[in-house]
């Protein structure tokens, strides 16, 4: 079964939906790639999907541990390569709440390091983690 159906809407825009759910979001070709930049682009979204899956499956883990990350934030920074056009950084700041013990920290921080999406980007791609503990 698959999981999201894209339509193309032109104007270099898609709509993409969330087949078993329905959510549907919109991406835009960014303004330095002839778009009008008015919602994330296809790489945002990748960049971005990092910062997802951390938050995740740190979730997961901070569950089972009963340690709350409710609050935490990650700023994404992608930076854009040329020929090919690809992404070439991915920069993830991940500001936690306070009151969160050393040893969780550590386990967070490996968990985070292990995620799907990490694991699936390409090697070539540069990525800087920095995790700040309230």
């Amino acid at each position: 079964m698959s999981t999201a159906k894209v339509t193309y809407l032109g104007n270099l825009r898609t709509e993409n939906e969330h087949l078993k759910s329905g959510d549907k979001f919109i991406t835009d070709a960014p303004t330095d790639n002839n778009g009008k930049g008015e919602a994330f682009s296809p790489t945002d979204t990748v960049a971005t999907g990092l910062a997802n899956c951390m938050l995740t499956v740190m979730g997961i883990k901070a569950r089972d541990m009963e340690v709350s990350i409710d609050g935490t934030t990650a700023m994404v920074t992608k930076t854009m390569a040329a020929e090919p056009r690809r992404i070439s950084k991915i920069e993830i700041v991940l500001d936690f709440p306070t009151g969160i013990e050393e040893k969780a920290r550590k386990i967070l921080e490996n968990t985070a390091r292990t995620c799907p999406v990490l694991y699936s980007l390409h090697p070539d791609i540069e990525k800087i983690i920095s995790f700040n503990w309230g």
